[in-house]
Order: C-alpha cells, then structure tokens, then sequence
C-alpha cells in the first residue's frame, strides 16, 4: 500500500511510519517537525514567520509539492489545520488530496473543533478537561484563544466540513474519541498513539541507592493549558519537603533529541495533568522504563480493554492530588521499580508500532 501522512503531533507520523514500512509497505511523511521538536520527515514543509510575505512564500511552496502528493492509496490529515495556512486557503488543498487519492482519513488527536465544543458544552462530558473542572469553566488567556479559534470560524467550519467528508477518523486518546462520538460513530474509531517499548529496560529500574529523579518538560506558551504550572508547583514543594529524597529535572523548549536524552535520566515523569489518558509524550517516557503521573483514569484502560495493567500513577486537577501521589510514590520506593517494568509492559502490549500500524491499516482497507 502506498501511504501518505501530512502533519506531525510529537512523533506520532513518523513512529507509524516506520511500522508501517516495517511491513512492506510505502510511506512518506509530509510536516514541519512539529515546529522547534523537529522531528524527522520525508518531505518538509516549514514556515519560519507568519508575515504575510511568508504566508505567500509558504503557500508557493505548498502548492509546488502538490503534484508529489497525488496517487496514493492513503492520505492521513494529522488535524484539520494540518498545514501553517489559514484555513480558507487549505480546503482547496484537501479537495485537491481528496480528488487526487483513493482514501482520505482525518486524525482526532489534539486541538479542534469538536474538542473545544466537548470541552465547553454544558452539561459537560467530562469530569474536568482543559476547559472545565466540573461544573467551573476553567478561564484563562490559552483556552480563551482556543474557544474564539475554534467556535464559528472557518477553522471549524473546515473541521467539520473534512469530519463530514473523510473516510474515517482515528482517535488517538479516549477523550478524542469521546468528543467525536456522537456525532461520528459510524466512521469513527480508536487506535493507541505508536510507540516503541524498551525490551532491554531492566538494567536501568530504580534501585533506591540515590534520590528519586522527577522530569517535566515545560512549553512556555502551554504552561497553563498543559497544567504544568499546578505540576511544577508541586513538585517544588516536593523538594522542599523531602530534599533528600528527591530532585527535580526541568526540560523548557527543547528539541525532540535532547527532550528524549533527559528523560532517560529520569525516574518519573510529570505529564497532562488535565487528561483522562497518556499522551506522546507520557508514552514515550513509559516506553523507557518511566513512571507517568498524570492523565490515566480507568476510561483510558477500558477503551484498550486492559483489565491488570495500571502502571500510571492518576492524578486529578489539583496541586494537593499532586503532591500527595508524589509523596506517595517517595514514602514507597520500593514499588517504584515495579510500576517502572509495568510500564514497559504496557507499552508493548498496547501501543507497539507493528501491531497499532496493524490495527490502522485494517481500519483503512475496512473504509470505502
């Protein structure tokens, strides 16, 4: 099969790439590396300013691969904005995917139109979410943006209208695939995100002979909205509270490489506080051997139909929860190394790049 995949969320196209050519199969990935992370890819599509010199120049440049990206038997969108155009200009572009390949598919694993509308809709959905903590809407400058992005605009307009005119949409979390449920459950379906596990972990699991290393990763311009700002506090309080038994590793904007060589120094890493499951990232550090704090309730294992596994530590919206499962995991070293195995474990199970490149391709050939 011949597959074309445009746009990149932190690894997510180029891993199921690379499982997918692990089956024989041809891929090409299309995508700016997910800005500063630069992650690899087969064809590059970046843009430095958003200058409207730039923009033309962007497009020019866009337009002039186009003829490259025609006779596929896939074509996968990593989002409806997945390129840096505004949205006006990429509809034509999609028309173009759509009449040049067979099958066109759009990803739900991030930011959209149908996430914000979850997110903000009342009675809400979700417990707590990036925009609300139960009944309490959750305001600040980024969901603000966010909200005003994606409600009436052609942004969401063209969601909607690819949504509609796709044939199919992967979720890569279960709170993706909740918020496109009832309106898409006849082309809809959830596939893990991919993710190589570390066979050869064992050698690396915490001993309790030194202080227990906590890893976050900060993004300057999503502090709040990732919940790093609620996190990092508590982690610093950790610090001062247990200075001999902890310490704290901070990565702020780094790319992808360096992000991944810090995390192989860590013990637990520290990720999506407002999620109902582990995103790239938190696999990623799983995927070595790492504890997860964050995102993982039972509704990101039951949509995996995972019944033993629960190697993530869960945490809810709140500085004390926080603090209190790291304190915890501090008091209980000796369980540390346990859930660190676990971790590996389910990532092998559940997200491995073979088997989550398996399950896409059957739900490509099973869509018209």
């Amino acid at each position: 099969m011949k597959i074309l995949l445009i746009g990149e969320y932190s690894n997510v196209h180029w891993t199921l790439a690379e499982g997918l050519r692990s089956l024989g199969h041809e891929v090409c990935v299309v995508s700016n590396g997910d800005f500063w992370k630069n992650y690899k890819r087969d064809i590059s599509l970046t843009r430095t300013t958003y200058s409207k010199a730039e923009g033309i120049m962007f497009l020019l440049k866009t337009l002039a691969t186009l003829p490259k990206l025609r006779n596929y038997d896939v074509v996968q969108l990593i989002n409806p904005m997945f390129l840096e155009l505004k949205a006006e200009r990429i509809k034509p572009i999609y028309r173009f995917l759509k009449k040049h390949n067979k099958k066109i598919f759009l990803c739900a694993f991030g930011m959209d139109a149908y996430w914000v509308e979850a997110g903000t809709r009342k009675p809400h959905i979700f417990r707590y979410s990036d925009f609300n903590i139960g009944d309490k809407p959750i305001i600040n400058d980024y969901t603000r943006e966010q909200a005003s992005d994606w409600t009436d605009t052609p942004k969401a307009e063209l969601n909607r209208y690819i949504a509609h005119d796709c044939s199919g949409i992967i979720a890569g979390m279960y709170e993706y695939y909740r918020a496109y449920i009832d309106e898409h459950t006849d082309k809809l379906t959830y596939i893990p995100f991919p993710i190589e596990a570390d066979k050869h972990v064992a050698a690396k699991l915490y001993t309790n002979e030194r202080k227990l290393r906590f890893f976050i990763g900060i993004q300057r311009t999503r502090s709040i909205y990732k919940g790093t700002d609620i996190m990092l506090r508590a982690l610093e309080r950790i610090e001062k509270d247990f200075p001999n038994d902890c310490e704290i590793l901070k990565a702020e904007n780094v790319p992808f490489e360096e992000y991944s060589r810090m995390v192989n120094d860590c013990d637990v890493l520290l990720d999506q506080l407002y999620g109902y499951s582990p995103g790239m990232n938190a696999l990623l550090a799983a995927s070595k051997g790492k504890i997860v704090v964050g995102g993982a309730e039972e509704e990101c294992y039951n949509i995996l139909n995972e019944e033993k596994l629960r190697p993530m530590v869960n945490v809810i919206p709140n500085e004390d929860d926080v603090y209190n499962k790291l304190k915890w995991l501090i008091e209980n070293k000796e369980i540390v190394a346990k859930l660190q195995q676990e971790s590996v474990e389910f990532v092998d199970k559940h997200h491995s790049p073979r088997k989550v490149a398996k399950q896409y391709l059957d739900f490509w050939n099973s869509r018209k």
